[in-house]
């Protein structure tokens, strides 16, 4: 028969599985996040892993405390050094990510064709032509 000890030990362990499969599903949603974060600003996420660091208190934007994930996360620039990440949830949303310092390059802009008239070029022009 059972009884109402047994039946809160059933439900115990039943809202223990089921914020563990809940908890499952918001690491995949984090991952999803960082890869995109990492595809946007072209730099590669190592493993693709996120693991879980804490549950912590942290403020959201209206200042406000509230139960947050936070997951930590390595990517690479130059696929010889690793740099840390983290990426903090509250919830199926995302607070913020952070990523370490890393070197990266600096993009110069493709020479100008010769069918490309530079603005000042244009002014000094469109201007002798008034006067």
């Amino acid at each position: 028969m059972l009884t109402l000890d047994n039946l809160f030990v059933l439900m115990v362990l039943a809202s223990g599985a089921a914020w563990l499969w809940h908890s499952h599903g918001l690491r995949e949603r984090a991952l999803a996040r960082v890869k995109q974060h990492c595809a946007k600003l072209d730099i590669e996420l190592l493993d693709e892993n996120v693991a879980l660091r804490r549950l912590t208190f942290a403020r959201d934007a209206n200042g406000t405390k509230r139960l947050a994930r936070v997951y930590n996360f390595e990517f690479t620039v130059t696929g010889e050094q690793r740099h840390p990440g983290t990426i903090t949830m509250f919830g199926a949303h995302t607070a913020q990510i952070e990523l370490a310092p890393y070197p990266f390059e600096i993009k110069t802009p493709p020479p100008s064709s010769p069918n490309v008239i530079e603005m000042s070029q244009w002014r000094e022009n469109h201007i002798k032509r008034k006067l």
